[in-house]
């Protein structure tokens, strides 16, 4: 944090400094939390599928569906429940049937499909090839093991013209559905194509070719009837005359009644089975050259309104779905892996501290730091516009409790550079002037002295002068309100003053301060750029640590917590500096 940067309108938390052990239980505000910390992410990820989505349906090619409706009429009899079962029987027989390769093969003929590139084109959709990869089928056939099958029963091997047609087959039986309505007996036969002029000619000719496979099945049965008939016909005929002869023979020489009369039932009933024989002959001829369809179309297909497929509806609400899904998958994981500091209680219950205080940042301008320190002494007007800091307050209050026991010198080191440290550092200075205790802020950043760059830019001596000599503390602490004085840094040449006075082989002395003073400010080089902090931190009465919301690591801040303690430092609390608005709700 430069000099040119305040803190404003924050939010302090005191923190237990410790928990019981175990995962605590997942609360409403922390899923908020989760949501306002890892809301883009969320958003990105949806909207990086929805774009997806509408890539691939700006480019997708059309679908469009018709479909013509047949009723059967189902050729049973028997009890009502043996009807049920041989009607069900008989439409799934008529499905299969019209699902066969001589029925989609006939509409590929009538309609030259095999000509038609949507049928015949030799690359597959990126959408077959995945269905085929499932399946373990590949996209393309094997002529070698096509040639193999053929020669293993002796056919020859498929000319190019008849993949084709077997290519077209595969592919409109591929895009036809064939279902029976509920319980009726009425079947539905629908198509799917790229134009719907296409699909109403595909879904009507199916219908047409089913009708005509059914009559031509009807019909090979009747005629294989009527051969057999005929060759039953011929044979009763040949009966019938054997049976008149004999009977004639046996009438014209009578000599037995009985055998007579058996002669004579025998040719009756041979001349009955010879004329019921003929005319079922006949209604098998009559079938032959007139059969009936099982099935008559009940309602031709229309034009289709609107595509099918794509469903454009469908496949932004799945991928808005999938990627809300991968969002929320892909936050969590970036949430459970960031060790950033983003919430007070991380690093409370990490150090075991019950001072966690939250900062807001604003910008002023460069000469901020003196400004605050003339407002601190002077009218209410110009007091006004630098107002307390709300977040400061619990700090100051630190401080007050601290200093009713002992006069105390706090230190204020940030984990990395641009934490803040000098302006905190300044603020609490004015807090307790304000409150009547005799301050002094003592600028012993030297890597960055941005206190004494501010406030006293020309000022001759300094920390480093006063640590020569003693005496030169009056003349160096510049007053800026009747009870807050502030020592700059001065002119540092090889060692800093932070390990000079560590050493306790200097001029000045933190207990000769404290004499003079109820309350001392330490501002120290951030812990990352200087060892100062190790080196000065065991002079001081307590240490506070500064970290930057949303940057500083709970790792680099447990290290410098853990370093300072061991030399011997007290660890105050910690202030998460720069934290949003938001983090105040």
């Amino acid at each position: 944090m430069t000099s040119s940067t305040i803190f404003s309108g924050v939010s302090p938390l005191s923190l237990p400094a410790a928990t019981t052990g175990g995962n605590s239980p997942l609360t409403l505000r922390d899923m908020f939390f989760f949501l306002r910390m890892r809301w883009l992410w969320i958003v990105a990820t949806t909207i990086a599928f929805l774009a997806v989505a509408g890539s691939y349906l700006l480019t997708a090619e059309p679908t469009f569906v018709a479909s013509t409706q047949l009723v059967i009429f189902p050729q049973v009899s028997g009890s009502e429940a043996q009807r049920a079962f041989a009607e069900d029987a008989f439409i799934e027989g008529q499905l299969e049937i019209a699902r066969s390769s001589d029925v989609v093969g006939g509409t590929v003929r009538a309609l030259s499909l095999d000509t038609d590139p949507d049928f015949v084109d030799q690359t597959p959709s990126l959408q077959d090839r995945a269905k085929n990869w499932l399946m373990g089928i590949s996209s393309e056939p094997d002529v070698s093991q096509e040639t193999a099958a053929a020669a293993t029963h002796e056919r020859r091997p498929q000319t190019e013209q008849e993949r084709i047609y077997d290519r077209a087959i595969a592919t409109l039986a591929n895009m036809v559905g064939i279902r029976r309505i509920g319980s009726s007996t009425i079947i539905e036969i629908s198509a799917a194509a790229s134009t719907p002029q296409k699909a109403v000619d595909i879904a009507d000719t199916l219908a047409k070719q089913y009708i005509q496979k059914n009559i031509s099945m009807k019909a090979n049965a009747s005629r294989q009837y009527s051969e057999w008939l005929e060759k039953f016909v011929s044979e009763q005929q040949r009966g019938l005359a054997e049976a008149a002869s004999a009977l004639a023979s046996f009438t014209s020489n009578p000599r037995d009644q009985f055998k007579l009369a058996e002669l004579q039932s025998a040719t009756d009933a041979r001349r009955t089975l010879y004329e019921n024989t003929l005319n079922q002959l006949t209604e098998a001829r009559q079938r032959i050259t007139y059969p009936v369809s099982d099935a008559t179309i009940v309602s031709r297909a229309t034009l289709p309104l609107s595509k099918a497929r794509p469903r454009s509806a469908l496949v932004l609400a799945f991928a808005a779905a999938v990627g809300l899904g991968a969002g929320l998958a892909l936050a969590m994981i970036r949430h459970a892996g960031d060790r950033r500091i983003v919430r007070p209680h991380q690093i409370a219950e990490a150090a075991g501290l019950s001072l966690v205080t939250l900062l807001e940042t604003s910008k002023l301008t460069r000469n901020g730091h003196s400004r605050r320190f003339i407002a601190a002494g002077t009218g209410s007007s110009t007091a006004a516009a630098y107002p307390v800091i709300p977040g400061m307050a619990e700090l100051s209050a630190t401080v007050v409790g601290l200093r009713r026991k002992r006069r105390v010198v706090i230190g204020i080191v940030a984990v990395n550079p641009g934490g803040g440290a000098s302006t905190i550092a300044c603020e609490l200075a004015v807090l307790s002037s304000i409150s009547g205790a005799q301050t002094l802020l003592i600028d012993a950043a030297a890597q960055k002295s941005s206190l004494s760059k501010s406030i006293a830019p020309h000022s001759s001596t300094g920390l480093v002068d006063v640590l020569d000599n003693g005496e030169l503390i009056q003349a160096a602490a510049l007053p800026l309100t009747p009870t807050l004085k502030f020592l700059p840094l001065g002119k540092v040449e090889a060692v800093t003053p932070a390990i000079r006075l560590s050493s306790r082989r200097t001029q000045l002395s933190f207990a000769d301060l404290k004499k003079e003073f109820d309350a001392i400010f330490v501002d120290i080089s951030a812990f990352s750029a200087s060892p100062d902090a190790n080196a000065i931190a065991p002079e001081l009465d307590g240490v506070l640590v500064v970290t930057s919301h949303g940057r500083t690591s709970i790792d680099d801040t447990m290290r410098v917590i853990d370093t300072l303690r061991n030399v011997g430092a007290e660890i105050l609390g910690v202030i998460i500096n720069h934290a949003p608005k938001r983090m105040q709700s």
